[in-house]
């Protein structure tokens, strides 16, 4: 009897287990992917205007999500993505980076970085779940929700061509990467 209780127990822990592993795969199959158009609402930048994916209307658009602003990775890679930022909008490119900090944050980080582009304040993080890029990471044992390093090149469209993912993402050279692949090539 007591062994049933125990398998009983943990049978039921297993189904658990089972259907969160599968809300999980469920979330990352709705994620934005090559070929989807992205959203008519993008969200809110640092100046409290809302974003709108037909504000890009005849351009194609750089949309890169980072996880903190300030911090020495997502700071390389606004810096990267700023040096070459005259290149790309010669070339038809808007360039607009997404995270969940709020717009004060943002602000911030757009002066002491230089930035001139805008960045987008997704505090309730819809847009970061619509792409599929907030994710559970564990640190010393700690689970966490964060935002996961992505950029996404959509076309005049508004629909998705490009992915690069965080193993083939360079930090400190993202602008150039990005540059290379897009622009470089075709010349």
């Amino acid at each position: 009897m007591k062994n049933e209780f125990f398998l009983r127990k943990n049978c039921r822990l297993l189904k658990i287990v089972v259907i969160l592993q599968a809300k999980k795969l469920i979330f990352r199959l709705m994620a934005l992917t090559i070929g989807d158009k992205i959203p008519a609402i993008l969200g809110k930048n640092q100046a409290g205007k809302e974003i709108k994916a037909s504000d890009f209307n005849g351009k194609k658009l750089i949309l890169y999500f980072y996880p903190k602003d300030n911090t020495p990775g997502c700071s390389a890679e606004a810096c990267s993505l700023r040096n070459n930022y005259s290149i790309f909008q010669d070339n038809g490119y808007a360039v607009v980076g997404v995270s969940v900090d709020s717009a004060a944050s943002h602000q911030k980080f757009i002066e002491s970085k230089n930035l001139p582009f805008d960045l987008i304040a997704d505090e309730d993080n819809r847009l970061v779940k619509e792409f599929g890029v907030w994710i559970e990471k564990t640190m010393f044992g700690n689970k966490y929700m964060r935002t996961l390093r992505q950029t996404f090149i959509i076309n005049e469209e508004g629909v998705i061509e490009k992915i690069y993912y965080p193993q083939s993402l360079r930090t400190t050279r993202h602008g150039e990467q990005i540059r290379r692949d897009l622009i470089d090539k075709k010349a």
